[in-house]
């Protein structure tokens, strides 16, 4: 096993990982000795750590995620795994970036980068020079594209910019963008509201990226004319809103008159009571109409793990849920636990397999995870409760035919 560490100079290094990999823990998450780091973070902040059924990308902030997500799906080594375009955030507009994450979905598959204000990190910075980008033929060549972001880009680099915006206004320019780079109009689209608490909105990121669907914004007050503009342009669209309890009646009547409407109840309880992000997440995980959403109530998919106090690392992660294992992303609520919610979610879809000669594990499906974040985000420990449950293993029901089995040629063996 090996852990990957990203040097400043964008290079690749391994380097063994501890024996610290293998500590022994109680299902209950509690770990039998000291808690032990199993990666120091490195002098720019990103980590990568590597288990049998987890990786850990990411860093510090959010900046070092996004681009440790841009390097882990495009290494930048070849003209093959070049990026054609890269998507450029302000990191202080959170529902900008959400509504950008889209921009990872098919045929562009562009990675998220932050920029803080005018200027652009050195992670960010660097990532945009490893990774060279080929250029979007669709649009113009873009090699950059910058929403809402001012922040200067590497020298020579083609840039197309969509200045920044109020969100819902930001998001209808996202989707005219979209439709550019597709060529064609969507069929769907998802609706959030603008002032939802930002941890229930993070698995919205990776669903429109999996999806295409993109993201606009709608109020309690009711639906923005840049979103109704869209909504109307685009001919009776299927509409899922994420967060309806908070949009109330007359807003949702008034989505009804743009197209079918679905509610994605996972942000809300009986009474409008805001559901935990956990929860929302898995909701949201489960959720399938036809062709749209995850539907995961079955082994056999990639996941992806944030913690719910970095609400960025939602759009960040998104390009993880429209390549490799295209994996939903799942909010953690504490670095140090699991958490009931969750335990029992990867409890459901861990992958089995029978005892029978002829179905062994190599036949078997299997689930995958990728960490978003350093160890202050999501714990050993808790990284390797994760990992556990994503293990395939002897389904119950094998161990009790086996064990039936047993007992049956025990009782026929002659006295």
């Amino acid at each position: 096993m090996s852990r990957l560490l990203r040097a400043r100079s964008g290079t690749l290094r391994l380097v063994p990982v501890a024996a610290a990999t293998a500590l022994a823990l109680a299902a209950c998450g509690k770990a039998a000795g000291p808690t032990k780091s199993l990666a120091p973070v490195a002098e720019q902040g990103a980590v990568s750590v590597v288990t049998g059924n987890t990786s850990r990308i990411g860093g510090a902030d959010p900046a070092s995620d996004a681009a440790a997500v841009a390097r882990a799906v495009y290494p930048g080594l070849t003209r093959t795994s070049r990026p054609e375009a890269v998507v450029l955030v302000d990191e202080g507009s959170f529902q900008t970036a959400l509504a950008a994450s889209v921009l990872a979905s098919i045929p562009l598959n562009a990675p998220l980068l932050f920029s803080s204000g005018g200027s652009l990190p050195g992670v960010s910075s660097e990532a945009i020079e490893n990774l060279h980008p080929l250029g979007a033929g669709s649009l113009g060549g873009a090699q950059v594209l910058r929403v809402g972001s001012s922040a200067s880009v590497p020298g020579g680099l083609r840039t197309l910019t969509l200045p920044p915006r109020a969100p819902a206004t930001a998001a209808a320019a996202v989707e005219q963008l979209l439709a550019r780079a597709t060529g064609t109009q969507p069929h769907q689209v998802i609706v959030v509201p603008t002032g939802a608490p930002r941890a229930l909105l993070m698995p919205v990121g990776g669903l429109a990226a999996q999806s295409g669907a993109p993201i606009l914004f709608a109020t309690a007050a009711g639906v923005p004319r840049a979103t109704a503009a869209v909504l109307e342009h685009l001919g009776h669209p299927a509409i899922y809103v994420i967060g309806a309890g908070q949009l109330h009646h007359p807003t949702m009547q008034e989505l009804r008159h743009f197209g079918h409407v679905t509610a994605i109840n996972g942000t809300t309880q009986l009474g409008g009571e805001v559901r935990a992000p956990t929860g929302n997440s898995i909701e949201i995980a489960r959720f399938t109409d036809g062709s749209f959403g995850w539907g995961i109530k079955e082994p056999g998919h990639g996941l992806v793990f944030a913690n719910a106090v970095r609400p960025l690392d939602g759009p960040a992660a998104a390009l993880l849920s429209a390549s490799s294992q295209y994996g939903p992303l799942l909010v953690l609520e504490d670095a140090a636990r699991l958490g009931a919610a969750l335990g029992t979610y990867l409890a459901d879809i861990q992958p089995a397999y029978t005892s029978a000669p002829a179905y062994q594990p190599v036949h078997g499906v299997y689930n995958r995870g990728w960490l978003i974040g350093d160890e202050r985000m999501i714990s050993p420990v808790t990284q390797t409760e994760i990992d556990s449950l994503l293990t395939i293993s002897p389904s119950k029901q094998s161990g009790e035919e086996a064990s039936g089995q047993t007992e049956q040629t025990a009782s026929s063996q002659p006295e």
